[in-house]
């Protein structure tokens, strides 16, 4: 007989509306969805809205559009943009992101940094003792070099460490806004979300998240179960950009393609060569 899955409460969808949804991010709400199925989880849309400078309301629809054409299910959450900016929008946790960031740095597990990202030289910042309050700066984590135990989908535990380019890594940017590690993080406690399903990309994000969920004594983050899944790529080794109109699922709409012609696209770009009409058939067809 098959092994029982396990049973979880709650996964998430959560989209950046930093452009138009693509084809990759239809494969990674596919997976989701059919994990959510196999185990009993509630899905709940959580759009990732800090970076403002980047988001555009055009952008947001998209996601409600996308959502509802491929029909991707979720069960909590806004269902349009008035929702979204009335209750859901990440601006109205900042309180919940301060607590986190204040108990970081009374630990003493902070610093602030005024390096750019692209600055290509050793930052020194740590060793120089920066005041918090300088303006233009950001707030790093001061990380380990520990074991992390990942808790794999289905029940296996993988041991790592913090790759190199992820040490000490921004959890308050330099607008006074939290950064995205942070940020995942407390929203995936604050709505009990015991299940994380992300694109094999996102691994050393996931040693991240559960490094500072270390360091904030959060229990019940470190036992959350992750799912690494594959990526799609565009020529055969790159990964797809929202910035690639012809794979945005807008773009394709506009072109005439249905629900199922975009699924088998997608099942395509795998070697499966079948006419799939759901998420539930893709993630199926792709071995989930």
């Amino acid at each position: 007989m098959p092994a029982a899955q396990p049973a979880f409460r709650k996964t998430r969808i959560a989209p950046t509306p930093s452009g138009y949804l693509h084809l990759g991010n239809v494969l990674s709400f596919a997976h989701t969805a059919a994990l959510a199925q196999k185990t009993g989880a509630e899905i709940l849309l959580r759009i990732d809205d800090l970076d403002q400078q980047r988001i555009r309301p055009e952008y947001v629809q998209d996601i409600f559009d996308t959502l509802n054409f491929m029909e991707i299910p979720w069960h909590e959450g806004p269902r349009n943009i008035h929702e979204y900016k009335t209750r859901w929008s990440q601006m109205y946790r900042l309180g919940s992101y301060k607590q986190a960031l204040d108990r970081l740095k009374l630990q003493g597990d902070l610093f602030a940094c005024i390096c750019s990202r692209r600055s290509k030289t050793p930052c020194t910042c740590l060793s120089q003792k920066l005041p918090f309050d300088l303006p233009e700066s950001s707030w790093k984590l001061l990380t380990t070099n520990d074991n992390i135990e990942v808790h794999s989908y289905p029940d296996e535990i993988i041991t790592a460490r913090l790759p190199a380019d992820v040490q000490n890594f921004i959890v308050r940017k330099k607008d006074e806004l939290p950064a995205y590690q942070l940020a995942s993080v407390v929203d995936d406690l604050l709505f009990d979300i015991d299940l994380v399903v992300r694109g094999e990309d996102l691994w050393s994000s996931t040693l991240a998240q559960l490094q500072l969920a270390k360091k904030l004594r959060v229990e019940p983050f470190l036992k959350t179960t992750f799912y690494h899944h594959p990526l799609l790529m565009a020529n055969g080794d790159q990964k797809l950009s929202k910035s690639a109109g012809d794979t945005s699922v807008k773009w394709l709409r506009e072109q005439g393609r249905t629900r199922t012609d975009i699924y088998s696209a997608i099942a395509r770009q795998f070697g499966k060569n079948e006419k799939i009409n759901t998420c539930y058939e893709l993630a199926d067809v792709l071995g989930l």
